[in-house]
């Protein structure tokens, strides 16, 4: 679609978190998603979902399936129906809630449904200096959506990564549909942290817009992830540092160039608050090893596109390094770890066989 003006209108532990909602939430024949049930029992039912989000956001968990939604029944497979379109087809076979941890979407459907999920590209759709006139932010994924049939989706949680605190104002959050007259804007339900709500949605290539007053000067805080990796070697093992705000996609997509050249990612927390926008951060160890750059602008570049990190070399890293990062214009400390020679090891042994087979040089092995 050419780029046009706009016109406004898992695991054990995730099946446990999935008992508590309660099972009574949506029925199969109902006629909207809030007819047939209680005030109580639908406002409960948020509330857990809510939860769940918070919860799965903070586990910050690595092995995330693609290829599953967890569901009121179980899992949920996904079938990759086109590698190189990234597109993705499913049945949820009864009503409920169901989530795709991996993505952070999530649809609560009144009955059986076939969805067809693809991702889309920011850049590629909306026009970079009608991006700076307009003062708006991509807040999250975009996501092209199809269900059959329609009507049986009562709500599409779009994911975003803006962390409501401070002057950060829900009425700014808008869903952007990209279809052929151009951009069409439309009001979410509702707004929650870390995804927006749609009640009866119409599917589109669709995803969330933050729109700020031009002249407003807003530090915006966001929800952010440190992605670390090393690249074994036996002699001089290399590290590639990333910030990156919290998309799930943009991470599996770093994911995914990081293992074509080798690169094993190591689990770390994410940040100890929500960063800023646009701001700048340094990147320091203790073991005063050159890092470069040092400095990394925290922004939001598509899925696909060329990602900034750090990079650094350890030797044969027989001593624990700990890693900081810190706001440059304040001089705090926002996120930190400790790299010991045995994550190395662990994460040398847990990549796939292929991986081990095509990576390790002569005289390296994967376990040592």
């Amino acid at each position: 679609m050419d780029k046009k003006e706009c016109h406004e209108e898992s695991s054990s532990s995730d099946e446990e978190l999935w008992r508590r909602i309660p099972t009574s939430s949506v029925s199969e024949d109902q006629e909207s998603s809030e007819e047939q049930v209680s005030g109580a029992v639908y406002s409960e039912m948020h509330q857990m979902i809510s939860s769940i989000y918070a919860e799965l956001h903070f586990m910050f968990k690595q092995d995330y399936k693609y290829d599953q939604f967890l569901g009121p029944e179980g899992n949920v497979d996904v079938e990759l129906i086109n590698k190189s379109a990234n597109k993705y087809s499913l049945r949820f076979p009864t009503a409920g809630w169901y989530l795709w941890s991996a993505t952070g979407l999530g649809f609560v459907v009144r009955d059986a449904v076939t969805v067809t999920i693809a991702f889309g590209s920011w850049s590629q759709h909306l026009a970079l200096d009608l991006q700076h006139h307009e003062q708006w932010l991509a807040a999250g994924p975009l996501f092209a959506v199809t269900a059959e049939p329609e009507e049986a989706v009562a709500e599409i949680h779009l994911p975003h990564f803006i962390s409501l605190q401070g002057e950060v104002d829900v009425s700014w959050f808008l869903v952007a549909h990209f279809k052929d007259e151009g951009m069409v804007l439309q009001r979410p339900s509702r707004v929650e942290p870390f995804y927006a709500v749609l009640d009866n949605p119409s599917f589109s290539l669709m995803g969330i817009l933050l729109r700020i007053a031009r002249g407003t000067r807003l530090s915006i805080p966001i929800t952010s992830n440190t992605l670390l990796y090393f690249h074994p070697h036996p002699e001089d093992i290399k590290f590639h540092l990333y910030l990156v705000p919290s998309d799930a996609l943009l991470t599996k997509m770093i994911d995914d160039e990081e293992e074509r050249f080798c690169g094993v990612r190591l689990q770390t927390s994410p940040s100890m608050q929500p960063l800023t926008f646009g701001a700048h951060y340094i990147v320091s160890n203790s073991a005063h090893l050159e890092i470069i750059p040092t400095e990394l602008k925290l922004s939001y570049r598509s899925p696909g596109e060329i990602q900034p990190f750090s990079k650094f070399n350890a030797g044969q890293m027989k001593e624990p390094i700990q890693l900081e990062i810190t706001d440059k214009r304040h001089g705090t400390l926002v996120w930190k770890t400790v790299v010991k020679p045995v994550d190395i090891q662990l994460g040398a042994a847990s990549a796939p066989r292929t991986f081990s087979e095509s990576c390790c040089r002569p005289g390296w092995s994967a376990a040592v």
